[in-house]
């Protein structure tokens, strides 16, 4: 049986998966919970920041594109 959310329910994205802070306007990967806080880790690495559960949505498909050719591009300048 194929179980489907309505459409106005939302999930926070989980632990690894990307992540748009909706206060700062910054997509990132989730990495962790702290406190009351999500930490959320910039794509292309570097210092995390947090945002409140409330802020933290997944982001649109273009968003989310965006986000993976970003790395893409990173890999392919850095010769990974």
């Amino acid at each position: 049986m194929l179980v489907r959310m309505a459409s106005n329910q939302q999930t926070r994205p989980g632990i690894g998966e990307l992540a748009k802070d909706t206060a700062s306007g910054r997509i990132g990967v989730v990495m962790g919970e702290v406190g009351a806080r999500v930490q959320i880790r910039p794509v292309g690495g570097g210092v995390e920041w947090d945002a409140l559960p409330d802020n933290v949505v997944a982001p649109t498909a273009r968003e989310e594109l965006s986000a993976r050719l970003a790395i893409k591009n990173g890999n392919s300048r850095d010769g990974l």
